[in-house]
C-alpha cells in the first residue's frame, strides 16, 4: 500500500532534496529542449546554496516554498509568490514546479499545483499564471489539464549560455 502524500512548507533542510529534484527534472524534462551541455553541467551542491537562501528569506504569509513528501522522502516542490511580470495580467505566480522524474505521473504535481494555487489565493490574489518552456509538451498538457490556459505572451529568458523561450499559461483562481 502506498503512503499519503503531504505536502508541506519547505524548510532549510530540505535544500539539499529540491536541488536533487531540480537538477535531475531539468536534466530529464528538457532534454533536446536545452543545449546537453547547460544540462550535464548543473550542480546539485550550488542548487542547494541558493535554495537554502531562498528558503531561509523571509517571505510575506503565504507565499514560498511547498515540499511533497512520501515515507519521509521529498518527491517534488513547487516556488510560488505574487507575480513578476510588469503588464499587469495577472498577480500570483507559480515560479515552479518540479518532480524527481521517479515520480512522475503520480498525484505529486497535482498535489503542489493545488496547495501553491490555494496558497496564492490565500495572500489575496484571485489571478496567477506561471511559464513554460516552448517544446514542454508533457507541462503543457499538465497544466491544461488543469485549467492554466494559454494567453499569448512570450518571453525570452536570457541566462549565461543559455536563452530559453516561454510561453504564458494563466489562470483565475477566484472570484
Amino acid at each position: 500500500m502506498t503512503a499519503p502524500l503531504e505536502v508541506r512548507d519547505g524548510r532549510a533542510e530540505d535544500a539539499d532534496d529540491v536541488a536533487r529534484i531540480h537538477v535531475r527534472s531539468w536534466q530529464t524534462a528538457y532534454r533536446g529542449l536545452i543545449d546537453q551541455d547547460v544540462l550535464d553541467s548543473l550542480s546539485i551542491p550550488d542548487r542547494a546554496a541558493n535554495w537554502r537562501r531562498f528558503i531561509a528569506e523571509p517571505l510575506p504569509t503565504g507565499l514560498g516554498i511547498l515540499v511533497a513528501v512520501r515515507d519521509d522522502r521529498i518527491l517534488g516542490w513547487a516556488s510560488f509568490g505574487s507575480g513578476r511580470d510588469e503588464d499587469g495580467t495577472a498577480d500570483g505566480e507559480i515560479y515552479g514546479i518540479y518532480a524527481d522524474p521517479d515520480a512522475w505521473s503520480t498525484g505529486v504535481g497535482h498535489a503542489l499545483l493545488m496547495t501553491a494555487a490555494e496558497r496564492i489565493m490565500d495572500a489575496g490574489h484571485t489571478r496567477a499564471y506561471l511559464w513554460v518552456l516552448d517544446g514542454n509538451d508533457r507541462a503543457d498538457a499538465f497544466y491544461a489539464r488543469h485549467g492554466w490556459e494559454l494567453d499569448g505572451a512570450t518571453k525570452v529568458d536570457e541566462r549565461p549560455n543559455l536563452t530559453l523561450k516561454e510561453h504564458r499559461r494563466v489562470k483565475v483562481l477566484a472570484g
